[in-house]
C-alpha cells in the first residue's frame, strides 16, 4: 500500500510541477507586457464622459494614417505620428484636455507623457480596438477609389 500511495504522490506532484512553472510564465509575461509609461489608460466609460464636452477636448491620433483607416478612430482629432510628437508642439492647443489614442493605449501612453511633461493638460490614453472591443463606437473612414481622370492627371 505505501508503494501505491508514493507513487500516486509522485505522479500528482510531477503534474503540478509544469502548472507552477505556467503561473510563473504568466507573471513573467505580465511583466513584460507592463506599460513604459505614467499616463492613465482611460477607460470606455471615462473617454465617453469625456467625448461628451468636444468644446474642452483634444484628441491626439498617434498612430500612421493606414492604421487609422484599417481601424477607424474618434470622430474628430488631431493626427501626429508619435515620433514627430516632439516637434510638433507649437502646433497643439494648451487651453483644451487632451486625450492620445493609438490601437490600444501603448504609444498613446508615451505621447502622454510626453505632452505633460510639457505642461499639456492631459486626461489620459486610449487604445481605439480596446476602446472599440469594449463597446465604443469607432468611425470608419473609407478611402476613396481614384477616378479615371485623377489617374490620367498624374501620368
Amino acid at each position: 500500500m505505501n508503494t501505491r500511495l508514493l507513487l500516486l504522490a509522485s505522479t500528482v506532484a510531477l503534474a503540478l510541477i509544469p502548472t507552477a512553472y505556467a503561473v510563473q510564465g504568466a507573471e513573467s509575461a505580465e511583466e513584460a507586457h507592463a506599460p513604459t509609461f505614467k499616463a492613465h489608460v482611460l477607460s470606455r466609460a471615462e473617454l465617453d464622459q469625456l467625448l461628451k464636452e468636444p468644446q474642452k477636448l483634444l484628441v491626439i491620433d498617434v498612430r500612421r494614417p493606414d492604421e487609422i483607416t484599417a481601424i477607424g478612430g474618434l470622430p474628430v482629432y488631431l493626427s501626429i505620428q508619435a515620433k514627430d510628437l516632439e516637434g510638433s508642439l507649437a502646433w497643439i492647443p494648451k487651453d483644451r484636455t487632451i486625450v492620445t489614442l493609438s490601437n490600444h493605449a501603448a504609444r498613446a501612453g508615451k505621447a502622454a507623457d510626453v505632452l505633460a511633461s510639457h505642461g499639456f493638460k492631459v486626461a489620459g490614453a486610449a487604445g481605439a480596438q480596446t476602446y472599440e472591443k469594449d463597446g465604443g463606437t469607432l468611425t470608419k473612414i473609407a478611402p476613396v477609389a481614384p477616378t479615371a481622370a485623377a489617374n490620367s492627371a498624374t501620368h
